[in-house]
């Protein structure tokens, strides 16, 4: 009895080592991402204000009207969705959005691009539930002087509102400026 369980153990031991050979990613929970992780902050009004998001690369695609299809939601980045902490209610697009968690959204089109601010948090970045959107607010672009091979989220105090973020890749800038509420 104790001989067949010692080999049938043996057994199971040696078919999870064939499982692990036969597939060498098993196992390997820190494998580089293709989109990596990144974070913009700014310290804006004395508040700090984060976003965190994933950097897909171009890799000689074409982006927007082809990898990031025109006039549908696009997660703003890679992987998971895109995240925005604002510690303090600031007005956008004549909007006021309260101090909270929130998830960034846009819709690219070829005549100008939405902001769409989604009260759902800790998704997938296609997990979209349109019935969650806070506001969506329009974006100004233009062209970028130079192609970017990687998305780039930047915020930083405005020269004409108290803040701005800028969404920069392949060749175009959208661009979202707010004010602190009430400020």
């Amino acid at each position: 009895m104790k001989r067949r369980n010692a080999r049938r153990l043996a057994a199971a031991a040696l078919a999870l080592v064939a499982v692990a050979l036969a597939n060498p990613k098993a196992g390997n929970a820190q494998e580089p991402r293709s989109s990596p992780l990144d974070s913009a902050t700014a310290v804006i009004g004395g508040q700090e204000f984060a976003i965190q998001y994933g950097r897909p690369s171009m890799r000689g695609r074409v982006v927007y009207g082809g990898l990031v299809p025109w006039g549908r939601p696009w997660r703003t980045g890679a992987n998971e969705a895109t995240h925005i902490s604002i510690p303090v209610a600031i007005e956008t697009g004549g909007e006021v959005i309260p101090a909270g968690q929130y998830t960034l959204f846009s819709v690219p089109a070829e005549e100008g691009w939405m902001l769409v601010i989604n009260s759902q948090t800790g998704q997938w970045g296609t997990a979209y539930d349109e019935s969650r959107d806070l506001v969506r607010v329009p974006m100004r672009t233009e062209a970028l002087d130079a192609p970017l091979e990687l998305f780039t989220i930047s915020i930083a105090e405005g020269e004409e509102s108290d803040g701005v973020i800028h969404f920069e890749w392949e060749q175009t800038r959208a661009i979202l400026e707010f004010d602190i509420a009430g400020g």
